[in-house]
C-alpha cells in the first residue's frame, strides 16, 4: 500500500471511531481561564497546577536570560544558569547530580534508549506514559508490562530469569488516571531483584512532598533514576534527570539526545531557576490547589458517571465511548467550562473520559460553576 493510501486509510479509521484530534487556536490562557476563537472559558485541561506560568516573578526570570542558546550543551550551549538550575535541582531532591533536557519526552526517550541493551530487560507499569513505552519498545531489551499499580504482577515479572540488568519503569502520579504508585513497596521489590528504578514525576514535582518535592519524596523513595519535568507545576518547560555521578558522567558521554541537541534557553533556565524558589515557598499555593481539589470531589458525589479515586490534581470522569465524551465536552463549553475529552489510543477502549484538571489559580466560584454544568449535562 502506498504511503498516501495508508494515511488516508488510517485517517479515516480515525473519523469513524470519533477519535479525531484537532488543535485549536489559543488567544489567551492565564490558566485560569481560556479564550478560544474569541470565547472566553474556565479553563480545566492545565497542567499548570500551582499557576506559576503567570508568576511575576517567573516572567522576570525568563527576561533576564538570553533567548536561545545558540549550540548543544557539549559545545558553547552550557551557560551559568544551566549549572546553577542543575546544581539546586540536585541539592533540592538530594542527589549528586541533575542533567537538564529540553522536553520530559526527550528526557525518557533519552534514559531509556542508553541504558536499555539487548541483554536487558525493562519492566513497566501498564499504564506508563508514551515516552517511556515507545522508548523501551525501540530498544533491543526484553519489554514486559506489569498490570497497573500492581506489586504482586511486578513481582512476578521480576521472578523470571534475565541474563542481563532489569530496568523498572514507573510514574509518580498518573496522567490519566490521576492516582499514585506505591512507590515504597515498587522499589523493594526492584531492590530484591537487584533491579534499577527509574520513577516518572511529571506530575507530582512540585505538587506533592515537602517543600513540593514530588511523590517519591513524599513515599521516602530515592529511585536510582528520577525524571522531573517542568511543564507541570513549574509552569514552563523542560525536565532534568536526576541520578548519581557516575551515571550523570555516562549520561553526557554518551547520550545523543544531550549530544546532538540545542540546549534550553537560557531564558529557560533563568525562568525555572525563579519558579523553583516559587515552589519552595509554596505551601499556601499547594493547599489551595488541595481545597479545590476537595471542593470539586465533594460537589461531584452523585454524578452518573464514574470519577476515578484520584487524589491528585488530575480529577478523571469516566464516560466510556468516544461519542459520549465528546459530547459531554461540547455541553460543558456551552457552559463556558473548557474541559478536554480524552480517547483512545491515549486511553484504553471503553473507557474515553473528561480529564479534569484542576490548579491553584480556580477559585471556589470557577469549580461551582463546572459542578453546576455537570449537573445540569447528568439532568439532561
Amino acid at each position: 500500500m502506498s504511503f498516501p493510501a495508508r494515511m488516508a486509510q488510517a485517517l479515516e479509521a480515525r473519523r469513524a471511531a470519533a477519535g479525531w484530534r484537532q488543535r485549536r487556536l489559543v488567544t489567551h490562557n492565564d490558566t485560569r481561564t481560556l479564550e478560544v476563537e474569541g470565547k472566553s472559558y474556565r479553563h480545566f485541561s492545565s497542567n499548570d497546577y500551582l499557576g506559576l506560568s503567570q508568576h511575576p516573578a517567573v516572567i522576570a526570570g525568563w527576561r533576564q536570560g538570553a533567548p536561545g542558546a545558540g549550540a548543544s550543551g557539549h559545545v558553547t550551549g552550557y551557560s551559568r544558569c544551566h549549572a546553577e538550575l542543575e546544581s539546586q535541582l540536585a541539592d533540592w531532591l538530594g542527589y549528586s547530580r541533575a542533567l537538564l533536557f529540553i522536553s520530559g519526552f526527550a528526557a525518557n526517550q533519552a534514559v531509556v534508549h542508553l541504558l536499555a541493551q539487548k541483554q536487558d530487560r525493562l519492566i513497566a507499569d501498564r499504564l506508563a506514559h508514551a515516552s517511556l513505552l515507545d522508548a523501551a519498545s525501540h530498544t533491543p531489551a526484553e519489554l514486559r508490562r506489569f498490570h497497573h499499580n500492581n506489586v504482586d504482577s511486578l513481582t512476578q515479572r521480576l521472578a523470571s530469569s534475565c541474563s542481563g540488568e532489569t530496568l523498572v519503569i514507573t510514574e509518580g502520579i498518573f496522567s490519566m488516571d490521576g492516582d499514585s504508585a506505591p512507590l515504597a513497596a515498587i522499589a523493594a521489590a526492584t531492590r530484591r531483584a537487584d533491579g534499577w528504578l527509574l520513577v516518572d514525576d511529571a506530575h507530582g514535582i512540585g505538587v506533592v512532598g515537602e517543600q513540593g518535592r514530588g511523590s517519591c519524596w513524599q513515599q521516602d523513595v530515592r529511585p536510582d533514576l528520577l525524571v522531573v519535568t517542568f511543564g507541570k507545576a513549574f509552569g514552563v518547560s523542560g525536565a532534568a534527570l536526576l541520578c548519581d555521578d557516575a551515571t550523570a558522567d555516562y549520561f553526557l558521554q554518551f547520550s545523543r539526545h544531550l549530544i546532538y541537541s540545542t540546549a534550553m534557553p537560557p531564558a529557560q533556565a533563568s525562568a525555572l531557576l525563579a519558579a523553583l524558589g516559587e515552589i519552595q515557598r509554596g505551601d499556601a499555593l499547594r493547599q489551595r490547589l488541595q481545597d479545590n481539589i476537595q471542593r470539586f470531589r465533594t460537589g461531584a458525589a452523585g454524578l452518573p458517571w464514574s470519577l476515578m479515586p484520584s487524589a491528585s490534581a488530575i480529577q478523571p470522569l469516566i464516560v466510556g465511548e468516544n461519542g459520549a465524551a465528546l459530547a459531554l465536552s461540547q455541553r460543558l463549553a456551552q457552559a463556558g467550562c473548557w474541559v478536554s475529552a480524552i480517547r483512545p489510543p491515549t486511553v484504553p477502549p471503553g473507557t474515553a473520559r473528561l480529564r479534569i484538571t484542576l490548579t491553584a489559580a480556580h477559585r471556589p466560584d470557577d469549580i461551582d460553576a463546572l459542578l453546576e454544568a455537570l449537573h445540569d449535562a447528568a439532568g439532561e
